[in-house]
């Protein structure tokens, strides 16, 4: 049966670029938040036989240790992989409109900056 059970598991895996320097938040209790969008490109040839690139972008949410280290060692343009799992959530804006915001929360990161050592983190 456990076999099942990770066969079912909520699990996302990325490889892509940072499109901005990490959010960082701090709250009272000592926890940090970061955020961070990554652009995952997929190219294929459309019916004229020309090579067509598709850009898609997806909102990072780190906590912890994990905040930290993006925000000491993450910046726009590197790229990074990582996995998490996939949440969707809604909220009211001040208008009054309820939004939906699909999230990855990241349970592991692993930077390719050129500029320094290969890096990785996992949450425990």
């Amino acid at each position: 049966m456990n076999v099942m059970k990770n066969a079912l598991k909520n699990s996302v895996r990325l490889t892509g670029f940072l499109g901005s320097n990490p959010e960082i938040k701090r709250y009272g209790d000592g926890k940090s938040l970061a955020r961070v969008s990554i652009a995952t490109s997929d190219y294929y040839k459309n019916k004229q036989g020309d090579w067509v690139s598709e850009t898609q972008w997806h909102n990072l949410v780190m906590w912890g240790k994990q905040a930290v280290f993006a925000e000491k060692s993450l910046f726009k343009g590197h790229e990074i992989s990582i996995e998490g799992k996939l949440i969707n959530r809604s909220y009211e804006d001040k208008n009054g409109i309820i939004r939906y915001v699909t999230e990855i929360v990241v349970n592991e990161v692993l930077s390719f900056n050129r500029e320094v050592k290969e890096t990785t983190l996992v949450e425990e």
